[in-house]
């Protein structure tokens, strides 16, 4: 950023500063991201210091009146319809924009109408504690002498923008095309936590995979949603900057800034190239994973076909014992009938061929189940 030496203009200006700054201290209170919803902090910036801090849109409009050369940045948080179509009434704003800053939702672009620049900026936040990422929409309409800020989310951080912009005079004093780069520098500083928060939940994926963890799935597909997500945040926003680089915006007569644009596209470029690569590790991760759940259930059917296997034996064996046992119980069975007339019950040597007979039987049986592999 261009460090400046805060100055104290002369002249009528320089004592309306002083009355202001005497009255309510050097800067207002900034915009908060838990403000409530409507006007956040609406200020009227001249020569790059804050004149005055109007407390609502109608003061706003009588200060740029009453100054020239003076430029107005109005910070909104989820806004209702009257409050955009004062905005929208008061400084020309184009139909589409404000519908689109209405009904939010939008990718990021750069839309230019007339002498008003119309952006749609995505920004992200790593929740530490969930482990995921949110995404919020910033809209900001950039016209001669205003700034609109829109959010429908709580990042990016703009009372931390306007705080630094506010310390350094020379650098707002460059107009709102100034605002405009800081506030996409913000964006993209805010993406670098997110990218480290996504590496270090990859990490944890892979340790996740490689241990066996049955929940590794689901949360490598919760993960490359929030990359793809995050992917439609960043990529886009390239097109803007190259866009306000070659002059959709007049900050291309501004050599200073468009160093500062390009400083702010290569952090992006960076941060787009290692996202690219998160959703190629995450498809390899899933391909590892499946491979080792594949692996893992082949495994665990082997172990049951051979723990299947291993009863199939043991009920072989069983089943043929049985089978033997079960002759000399049929024969004894017989024979212990209290019939008169039976065969071989007055026989000299009925018994001896009944215990031969049993002996036979069984012997069979175990040489039939023997050479089949039973016993």
């Amino acid at each position: 950023m261009v460090g400046g030496r805060r100055f104290r203009p002369g002249g009528g200006f320089g004592r309306q500063l002083d009355e202001y700054e005497t009255r309510v201290g050097v800067v207002p209170p900034p915009e908060s991201p838990a403000a409530s919803h409507g006007l956040v902090d609406s200020a009227v910036y001249l020569r790059g210091h804050r004149f005055a801090s109007p407390s609502g849109l109608a003061e706003t409009y009588r200060c740029l009146q009453e100054q020239d050369d003076a430029m107005a940045w109005i910070g909104l948080y989820r806004p209702d319809i009257e409050q955009i179509t004062s905005l929208a009434r008061e400084f020309r704003l184009h139909d589409l924009a404000v519908e689109d800053a209405i009904n939010a939702h939008q990718r990021p672009k750069l839309e230019r109408y007339g002498h008003t620049l119309f952006v749609v900026l995505r920004a992200a936040r790593y929740d530490d504690l969930r482990e995921e990422v949110e995404f919020s929409e910033l809209h900001l309409f950039i016209g001669p002498g205003f700034v609109v800020t829109v959010r429908h989310g709580e990042a990016p951080d703009l009372a931390a923008v306007r705080r630094r912009m506010e310390t350094e005079a020379q650098m707002l004093a460059r107009g709102p095309e100034a605002v405009l780069y800081a506030i996409l520098d913000q964006v993209v500083d805010g993406y670098a936590p997110v990218v480290a928060g996504l590496e270090n939940d990859i990490d944890e994926i892979e340790t996740q995979v490689f241990g066996g963890d049955p929940n590794a799935s689901r949360r490598i597909y919760g993960l490359s949603r929030e990359v793809i997500q995050f992917q439609r945040a960043a990529r886009p926003l390239l097109s803007v900057l190259d866009a306000l680089a070659i002059g959709a915006g007049s900050a291309s007569d501004d050599e200073e800034l468009r160093r500062y644009l390009r400083d702010v596209t290569d952090h992006l470029t960076q941060v787009v190239e290692r996202v690219d690569g998160f959703r190629h590790l995450l498809q390899n991760i899933l391909t590892v994973n499946a491979t080792l759940v594949s692996q893992q259930q082949n495994e665990e059917m082997r172990s049951l076909t051979a723990a299947s296997y291993s009863q199939n034996e043991e009920l072989k064996k069983v089943s043929s014992w049985a089978a033997i046992l079960f002759a000399p119980t049929l024969i004894g069975t017989v024979y212990g009938m209290n019939f008169v007339h039976m065969p071989e019950l007055n026989w000299r040597f009925g018994y001896l061929f009944a215990l031969l007979l049993m002996l036979l039987v069984c012997g069979t049986l175990y040489v039939i189940f023997k050479r089949r592999g039973w016993l």
